[in-house]
Order: structure tokens, then C-alpha cells, then sequence
């Protein structure tokens, strides 16, 4: 095979190869910059709440004991309406299904004497500048507020994005029901 040939067949193969690889980052690139194939669609329906403490830092009177587990968090702060907010959200609980073990709730706030089922009541010691009333919280394992919705928001809403949020962050393998899933 002649020299020059073989070299230009390498150079192109070279190219070739650039090109490849160079592509899907100028697609990239046109798609960030004219905002060009990208879904406009919300797939969340809360906020995020970068202000809102760890739950270890809440001012609450006590953290009940029951709250200290991997389990995410539905905290809700007992606006006008407690009882019906606390059904409304005892209701969501259910729905989640085979998932519901995953999730605890905690009710801030109230007159409540027993809680409903699942439920964790716990009272503000001081009422922290981030608070509103109504407010719901979904708090991830260690206690973070992964988002935050408004008083009167759709329960629909905050099941979808529940869901997601537990689908996105399955079991850890070595957990309790992560094995018996297994079987």
C-alpha cells in the first residue's frame, strides 16, 4: 500500500473519530445556547427551601425518637384546617402503597391529642422565621427539606412528586425491606 494513502486514511480515520466525539457536545451546546429541543415540561410541583434547617435543628419541643430513621419525612405545619389536612396527608400515606413504609409523617402544631396512624405530633418551641402555616415539607433521610409546597397545594401533586423522589432514591440494599423485597 502506498505511504501516502495509508497516512491519509489514518488522518481521516483520525477525523472521524473527533467527530464523534465532538458532535454530541456542539448539539449540546446549540441546544443550551437557542434553547432548541429542550422539554419545557415541570416534573416537580413543590420548591425548593434552601433556608429551611436540618430537622435536627428545628425548634420543636422535643424530636420524637420515632423520627429518627431513614425514612423520608412528610412534615406538615397544622394551619386553620388541622384535622383535615392531617387526613389529607394520612390519605397520600396510603396511596403510596408498598412504598408507604418508606415515609413517616410529622404534624407540627395543633390540638391533636392522638395522632392518626403513622403520624408523629410534635409542637414548635419558638416559631423560626421560615415557618407559614399549612406549609408541607417532604424531608429526605437525613433531614434535609427536599422541597416545600404551599398551603392548599393539590395532594395529586405532592403524591407524583413523592413518588418520584422514591423512585429516584430506592432502598439501600442492606435495609430490612430492601431484603424482604428481594424474596
Amino acid at each position: 500500500m502506498n505511504p501516502d494513502r495509508a497516512l491519509r486514511r489514518s488522518r481521516l480515520k483520525l477525523l472521524a473519530l473527533i467527530t464523534v466525539f465532538a458532535l454530541p457536545m456542539l448539539a449540546a451546546w446549540v441546544m443550551v445556547t437557542w434553547r432548541v429541543g429542550i422539554p419545557e415540561q415541570r416534573t416537580a410541583h413543590g420548591e425548593l427551601s434552601p433556608e429551611v434547617p436540618l430537622l435536627a435543628e428545628w425548634p420543636l419541643n422535643e424530636l420524637p425518637l420515632s423520627l429518627q430513621t431513614n425514612d423520608w419525612i412528610l412534615a406538615f405545619d397544622c394551619g386553620t384546617e388541622c384535622d383535615a389536612q392531617a387526613d389529607q396527608w394520612w390519605r397520600l400515606h396510603r396511596a403510596l402503597g408498598r412504598e408507604a413504609d418508606r415515609i413517616s409523617r410529622l404534624r407540627i402544631g395543633g390540638q391533636a391529642t392522638e395522632p392518626l396512624p403513622g403520624e408523629t405530633l410534635a409542637q414548635w418551641a419558638e416559631v423560626p422565621e421560615w415557618r407559614s402555616p399549612g406549609k408541607l415539607w417532604v424531608l429526605d433521610p437525613q433531614g434535609m427539606a427536599a422541597v416545600s409546597y404551599t398551603e392548599g397545594v393539590d395532594a395529586a401533586d405532592v403524591l407524583d412528586d413523592v413518588q418520584q423522589l422514591l423512585d429516584m432514591n430506592p432502598q439501600p440494599p442492606g435495609s430490612v425491606d430492601a431484603e424482604v423485597a428481594k424474596r
